[in-house]
């Protein structure tokens, strides 16, 4: 391998890849579970406000902290994702540009796979 090889590079920057896919898919969990937590919370606190099943104010209570922290949940894992996203395409692009700089050649005597 020469210096102007950037094989190396290629290899870190797909390693970074893929643990950014990582973090991306862990936001996207949590991202629906900050989603259910808000449609059960208000689902409670509108059972509560009701009085379908006689709960007292502590469900309220707690189930106006789960709409409030899925909230909160939820803009941060998506605001994570956004930037996740963005170094993903980053990453990618220069990996895009150091492929290009290989001078990759043809090998057109190769013996053809046997069945």
């Amino acid at each position: 391998m020469t210096e102007d090889d950037p094989t190396d590079e290629i290899s870190d920057i797909e390693d970074r890849i893929e643990r950014l896919a990582e973090i991306a898919e862990r936001c996207r969990k949590y991202i629906l579970a900050s989603k259910i937590a808000i449609g059960s919370g208000a689902v409670l606190l509108l059972v509560t406000i009701l009085g379908l099943f006689g709960f007292g104010q502590t469900a309220a209570l707690g189930s106006i902290a789960l709409v409030l922290g899925g909230i909160v949940s939820l803009g941060s894992n998506i605001s994570t994702l956004r930037q996740t996203d963005d170094a993903i395409g980053v990453a990618e692009a220069r990996r895009s540009a150091l492929i290009g700089r290989i001078d990759l050649r043809v090998v057109a005597d190769t013996p053809m796979k046997l069945m």
